[in-house]
């Protein structure tokens, strides 16, 4: 697994401190909210020609890591 920390970092200077792909100004956020909406890796890479596919596969880890970690929107059994 992509060790996420190599590839994102955040800075009070860049995007308010918002978690960034690491040497852009590009949100996390922004990466996955594409990869959400049906973009794929190329599509965004295209989109965003400073981002490289190991941001891309930081940003996952990074996602993954949170889901782990803690329950953000409860659900609901049906």
């Amino acid at each position: 697994m992509t060790t996420w920390q190599e590839f994102l970092s955040s800075s009070p200077q860049v995007c308010g401190g918002e978690l960034c792909a690491a040497e852009t100004r590009i949100p996390v956020t922004v990466i996955l909210d594409s990869l959400a909406e049906g973009a794929t890796k190329g599509e965004i890479l295209a989109s965003y020609p400073s981002l490289r596919a190991e941001h891309i596969n930081a940003a996952l880890a990074y996602a993954a890591e949170l889901a782990h970690e803690e329950r953000l929107v409860p659900i609901r059994a049906l």
